[in-house]
């Protein structure tokens, strides 16, 4: 590994499932900016075969815009030996051939289980089911239910430490009576991660060992109020680079050509937004809405959480989108009233014709409406995962003293929210920023406080594995190239019962903006990425964070957009049709980028 004061010069690629995307960092002037980007088709699979292909093609065209030269053949140069030629490091993340598959086992569904899928997600896996103990199904249904998935990896957990071994053991007896073979290869076992009680480890030695490729770590909930994630995600980390990858066509190769070990691109997205949380001291929700799939990172109170919605995407899930929001949901972000059945038809088109973009802003408007809905219903998802631990007990009263709480409390908490991070074609492309911006105020519907950002290239997998290597570098790649600053949304928190929400002065040696804010209205003051001093008088029962009726002052930043000011219910709702369109119209007229002050 370089020395990080020599390392000044930095390649990094993203494999995806379908374009891997290759930057080039450089330190200029004193500082780390991401300087040229090129991208190529992924060449995974046939005819190719080998994902260096792809590779290698992103890499000549950032050799073409950047006019340094990075390759000698299939050889790296290096910048020390060459003065304008060459890189220092090499690193990579990939979610190309499907990413990473696992399956999770859990003695009890809603408490060792979902442990189990926090370890598996927060290291950038897929969780493709959960197998537990009392999840309803029979044993042969469960050993079919393996063998159909085909998972790249298993984590059997299970138990605390000195509990009962019984139920852990049955469960490794099922994953040796289905014998699960790896999706990706034939030549190798497929690997199982046991992070359970501890004094099970013999008997699940015993009944494993033989048939698949068996690592034992520390367990996930040593104690029931105890969760110990880290080493469960260590290991897949490693398996995920000796195995999975190593079978995928060509990555042995990368593999090879790398300075640091490839990650999941989910995992290294999380790890930036981790450390972002973690250096700034603030809550961040993170969002990546993809065709397939949306991803949602969060981290509150130093807890991160990740979800996959494996079923809501825009292009090949779109139609899941449609299925689980229904009509009615999408249309009510539509400025325009529009048959059902063209509604469905448009719909299923793009599903059948993933990589087409809208042609009309009709079509715009009708594809940011299903990620509105999508992006919702993922982060109500995400809401219903990211929770305080469950089973533990809790001393409330006299009479419930030792009831077992079933359901864990979320540990989202909006007020507290400091940062949305949005990124994705349909955001981070979306053609005006301040479409972008109201894609994430309505889907998320941010209260208190709370900055907006989009990631403008979706540079943030290259900017997580760099963050393990050299901090400093991917810190100042990401807020200076990364991020794009959108602007600030404050709203009040709670039922809005009053005409009048409060007054506001927002205020620095430059302006001065002076207003009060109505019940269902949602305002844009157009100010640059500056600070600015923001003073709120609420009125009667009006809450912005500080407690009913209580003053509100505080510095926030304007933006790319701007400051936002929403009035509207939590959640949004309409009294009608003609009232829905015509409220619709007066938010984009309110918040366009042609709109005055």
């Amino acid at each position: 590994m370089n020395n990080q004061d020599n390392i000044k010069v930095i390649l990094a690629t993203d494999c995806g499932s379908t374009t891997t995307k290759a930057i080039l960092i450089e330190y200029i002037n004193n500082e780390y900016r991401l300087t040229y980007r090129g991208e190529a088709p992924t060449t995974v699979e046939a005819p190719f075969e080998d994902v260096t292909r792809g590779v290698l093609n992103a890499i000549i065209e950032l050799e073409e815009l950047s006019d340094r030269k990075i390759l000698n053949g299939e050889k790296f140069i290096n910048a020390c030996e060459s003065d304008n030629d060459g890189i220092d490091i090499y690193i990579s993340t990939s979610s190309a051939g499907g990413g990473l598959q696992m399956m999770v086992a859990g003695v009890v569904k809603n408490m060792t289980g979902e442990s189990a899928q926090r370890a598996a997600l927060g290291a950038g896996s897929i969780v493709m089911d959960i197998i537990a103990s009392n999840d309803g199904r029979k044993y042969h249904e469960k050993v079919k239910r393996i063998r159909d998935l085909r998972p790249d990896m298993i984590l059997l957990s299970g138990g605390v430490d000195g509990g009962t071994v019984s139920h852990v053991v049955e469960l490794a007896e099922i994953l040796s009576s289905a014998n699960p073979q790896p999706r990706l290869g034939n030549n190798y076992e497929l690997p199982v991660i046991y992070a359970g009680n501890k004094d099970a480890r013999k008997e699940i030695k015993d009944r494993l060992d033989e048939k698949l490729d068996l690592k034992i770590v520390d367990n996930i909930r040593p104690t029931l109020e105890l969760e110990n994630l880290q080493p469960s995600r260590d290991k897949i980390h490693d398996l995920f680079m000796e195995h999975v990858m190593a079978q995928a066509p060509g990555y042995d190769k990368l593999m090879e050509w790398t300075d640091h070990p490839i990650m999941p691109t989910p995992g290294a997205v999380g790890e930036i937004i981790k450390k972002i949380a973690d250096i700034e001291k603030i809550s961040v929700v993170g969002v990546d809405i993809g065709g397939a799939t949306t991803d949602v990172f969060s981290v509150f109170d130093e807890k991160f959480n990740r979800t996959v919605s494996a079923n809501l995407g825009m292009s090949y899930s779109i139609c899941n989108v449609l299925s689980e929001s229904g009509l009615d949901s999408i249309k009510r972000w539509l400025p325009f009233d529009i048959d059902n059945q063209i509604l469905t038809n448009r719909i299923s088109n793009k599903m059948i014709r993933p990589t087409t973009i809208p042609q009309t802003i009709n079509d715009l408007k009708l594809e940011q409406a299903i990620a509105r809905e999508a992006l919702t219903l993922s982060f109500k998802q995400h809401k219903e995962f990211a929770v305080s631990l469950k089973g533990i007990q809790q001393e409330r009263t006299i009479s419930d003293t030792f009831e077992q709480t079933t359901t864990g409390q979320s540990l989202v908490d909006m007020v507290s929210l400091d940062l949305i991070v949005g990124s994705g074609g349909v955001i981070s492309h979306a053609p005006r920023r301040n479409q972008a911006a109201r894609l994430l105020i309505d889907s998320f519907l941010p209260e208190g406080v709370t900055e907006l950002a989009v990631d403008s290239i979706f540079m943030m997998p290259q900017l997580g594995v760099l963050s393990e290597v050299h901090l400093e570098a991917a810190l100042e790649v990401f807020n200076k190239d990364c991020l794009i600053r959108l602007g600030t949304c404050i709203s009040p928190i709670g039922i809005l019962k009053n005409n009048n929400l409060f007054d506001y002065t927002i205020k620095n040696k430059n302006s001065e903006i002076v207003g009060t804010l109505k019940k269902g209205e949602l305002l844009l003051h157009k100010l640059p990425y500056e600070l600015f001093n923001l003073e709120i008088k609420p009125y009667k029962g009006i809450d912005i964070g500080n407690g009913p009726g209580v003053l509100l002052e505080q510095k926030i930043y304007g933006g790319e957009v701007g400051i936002f000011l929403d009035g509207r219910d939590r959640p949004i709702k309409f009294e009608n049709e003609e009232y829905r369109i015509q409220k619709i119209k007066e938010w984009s007229l309110s918040t366009s980028e042609f709109s005055g002050e």
